[in-house]
């Protein structure tokens, strides 16, 4: 995947919904670890996320497709579910998804995974965040509805 390009079809619920590959660099030296977080702006005021990891290790830099993740995943906002929730945009026209890579100084301290949502995350890493890096791709299921 590169900026700006199209979500493969594989990683949406019109594919076989499996988790994209993500690869990253350029942390700063203090980094104790990363925190990732795929999520979609449909209009003004509305967040859905689909993807939510943290307690990744500071020497993990990448993640396979389907990969094992090496942390600890948080609920999604389709389904609520501590899993990846593929993309499966309704409407017309192309849907921006944006990955979120944050490099963080510590690990944030959160006890029950299956009660972390987008905010709580973000707020658990609130003075914790040393720098991020963002990948937005499209993603359209191609009719017009």
């Amino acid at each position: 995947m590169v900026e700006g390009g199209s979500l493969p079809v594989e990683y949406t619920c019109d594919g076989s919904s499996a988790t994209p590959p993500l690869e990253w660099s350029g942390a700063p030296a203090d980094t104790v670890g990363y925190a990732v977080v795929m999520h979609h702006v449909p209009g003004p005021g509305d967040t859905h996320w689909y993807w939510e990891l943290w307690n990744i290790p500071a020497d993990v830099t990448s993640l396979d497709t389907n990969a094992d993740v090496p942390g600890d995943i948080g609920t999604n906002s389709v389904n609520e579910q501590n899993e990846y929730a593929p993309p499966c945009s309704k409407g017309p026209g192309e849907k921006v998804y944006t990955f979120t890579v944050y490099a963080l100084s510590a690990q944030p301290e959160l006890s029950d995974p299956s009660a972390v949502t987008r905010q709580v995350l973000l707020d658990a890493m609130e003075g914790q965040i040393l720098d991020t890096a963002e990948l937005n791709v499209v993603f359209s299921r191609g009719t017009e509805e």
